[in-house]
């Protein structure tokens, strides 16, 4: 029997065209113009993103915000007349706000980060690809933080932390001989067991940021790496660290958690 050409199948028929790369529609904010050049330029080049809009200051972002509906929105701290800072409030219910500018002072980020902007770069801390990746990000809700504006945020929750948790006098006299006795080998195994735990640089820095409090969204937008990274590398502090949970393995990489006789290598 002859094959029908018009009912013929071709190989490519059986398999779906996979669906088009969403396309995330931004608006760049910055006071000077070559930057804004620039970062239209850098970001246009990119696959799945497009520059709907340029301003130059607050009130134009406002009003191109307004008219565009943009996916994600990147804004300048400091621009002429209504600066970054004052127009982000009235941005937020708009579209989600990523923060890109030279503006690294802590309080300047946790302002920003307080006053609703969903990430912090600071500029000549990422690299294109990067910016690329957390304009995507920020479009899907994810977190991104270079460098300076991690520091800053770990400083207030550690900041914090300090606070909610400063000790009141204890239930006993520091002067005593026999209590000095008991508290002095303990302090020196911690600060022995913490040089015993050959974490990597990497392991290191991810182990300081689970003790302030951070969950693994927060330490993947801080290191520009994938959750999955970071629950590797969990995974395997936590195999050094002789640990089964955050709370254990902080209280340990702390020099916190009472002493098992078991040592740590």
């Amino acid at each position: 029997m002859q094959n029908d050409p018009q009912h013929a199948v071709t190989p490519f028929a059986l398999f779906p065209t996979a669906p088009p790369t969403p396309v995330v529609r931004i608006v760049v904010a910055d006071d000077n113009p070559v930057v804004r050049a620039g970062l239209t330029a850098l970001l246009s080049g990119h696959e799945g993103i497009t520059v709907v809009a340029e301003a130059a200051d607050g009130r134009e972002v406002y009003e191109a915000a307004s008219r565009h509906r943009p996916d994600v929105i990147l804004l300048d701290v400091r621009m002429p007349g209504v600066d970054g800072l004052s127009v982000l409030p009235y941005l937020v219910p708009i579209a989600p706000v990523l923060m890109l500018t030279y503006s690294g002072e802590p309080e300047t980020v946790r302002e920003a980060l307080r006053g609703g902007a969903d990430g912090y770069l600071v500029h000549g801390e990422f690299t294109a690809d990067q910016l690329a990746t957390a304009v995507r990000d920020t479009a899907q809700g994810v977190t991104h933080l270079t460098p300076t504006a991690a520091s800053a945020v770990l400083q207030e929750l550690r900041d914090a932390n300090a606070h909610a948790k400063r000790p009141t006098l204890p239930p006993f006299s520091l002067t005593s001989s026999k209590v000095l006795s008991q508290l002095q080998p303990s302090v020196g195994q911690s600060s022995s067991d913490r040089s015993r735990f050959q974490l990597s640089a990497r392991e290191a820095e991810i182990m300081n940021l689970i003790a302030s409090g951070m969950t693994n969204q927060q330490i993947a937008a801080a290191c520009f790496i994938s959750e999955k990274t970071v629950k590797n590398h969990i995974n395997r502090i936590f195999a050094k660290l002789h640990s089964t949970s955050r709370a254990e393995a902080a209280a340990k990489w702390l020099g916190t958690a009472p002493s098992s006789g078991r040592g740590v290598g």
